[in-house]
């Protein structure tokens, strides 16, 4: 059996196919790199079944944006400008019926307890949220613009619950216009770790990086459009042996063929149960967290 590398991240996925494999009928591909700010941003358009059977993800838009590692705790400045193109592709890609006066629902997913799985719970608790502050609620017209609400439905093992059952729920009484979710994902590169972040109009599937599948949060099963916001903050531990393995061998005159059948042969063997993340990924949790929250409220706000 070959093995796979686990990945949420589209960019990844269309970056697996072969160098002149340069063209994936159904896919479109679009790139955007600022020499000055270092950040580079990239759109993976998946527009028809043929592109989303090649690809293995639902049709829709994947907008990724890179930036560097080195910057993040040393330069708030670049924070900011990342958070900036963050606001800008998040306006983008909001449902464009959308209205000025429309009520979002912003969750987090993961486990708050668990610090790679906490960065969902984390931007949560900075979204300023106002929705009680409408004329609904306080009898006179305190709020203008959209309404924001937000919900952490925590994970199955702490709550005997789908978090898609939880979302359900709070849709069928709050009646959103419009939900974004914001989650932990799983990357194929340890360069990507904390320094990537994917947004999608096609929802998200949660743990299905790490192989845990859960229900499906997107338009067809809320009824409603989900933007998805994600960051890696894991990779496969199998995948760091096989990429240190793999540029040995190809050091050592090795070819494709020959190393292909070598991991064929220790697949069981690779660690695919394991998952490693970074040793600051507390601090980086909550500096990544602040730049998204400030921007989901940003763009919100109008």
């Amino acid at each position: 059996m070959k093995y796979e590398k686990r990945t949420d991240l589209a960019i990844e996925i269309k970056e697996s196919f072969p160098k002149d494999h340069v063209e994936i009928p159904g896919v479109s591909l679009q790139e955007n790199y600022d020499k000055l700010k270092k950040i580079k941003v990239t759109s993976v358009r998946i527009m028809n079944h043929i592109g989303a059977r090649q690809m293995k993800k639902p049709i829709g838009t994947y907008t990724t944006i890179d930036f560097e590692e080195r910057f993040i705790f040393e330069q708030k400045d670049y924070m900011d400008a990342v958070g900036k193109r963050l606001q800008k592709e998040l306006a983008a890609i909001l449902p464009h019926k959308i209205k000025k006066d429309a009520t979002i629902l912003v969750t987090g997913l993961g486990n708050r307890f668990a610090t790679p799985d906490a960065l969902g719970p984390y931007v949560l608790e900075q979204i300023e949220v106002n929705r009680h502050l409408s004329v609904q609620y306080v009898g006179m017209e305190l709020q203008k613009g959209m309404k924001i609400c937000g919900m952490i439905p925590g994970v199955l093992g702490q709550t005997g619950m789908e978090s898609s059952e939880i979302l359900k729920g709070v849709i069928e009484n709050v009646h959103p216009d419009c939900m974004l979710v914001i989650d932990s994902l799983a990357t194929r590169s340890i360069k990507r770790l904390c320094t990537t972040i994917q947004l999608t109009d096609t929802g998200i599937s949660p743990g299905a990086g790490i192989g845990n599948n859960r229900s499906e949060i997107n338009q067809n099963t809320m009824n409603i459009p989900v933007i998805a916001i994600g960051v890696p903050t894991v990779v496969e531990a199998g995948t760091i042996v096989y990429d240190t393995l793999e540029a040995a061998l190809q050091k050592e005159g090795y070819s494709t063929k020959e190393i292909a059948l070598f991991f064929d042969r220790i697949h069981d063997k690779m660690g695919d149960s394991f998952f490693v993340t970074p040793k600051d990924i507390d601090e980086k949790i909550k500096t990544v967290g602040d730049m998204i929250a400030n921007s989901i409220n940003a763009c919100l706000a109008g």
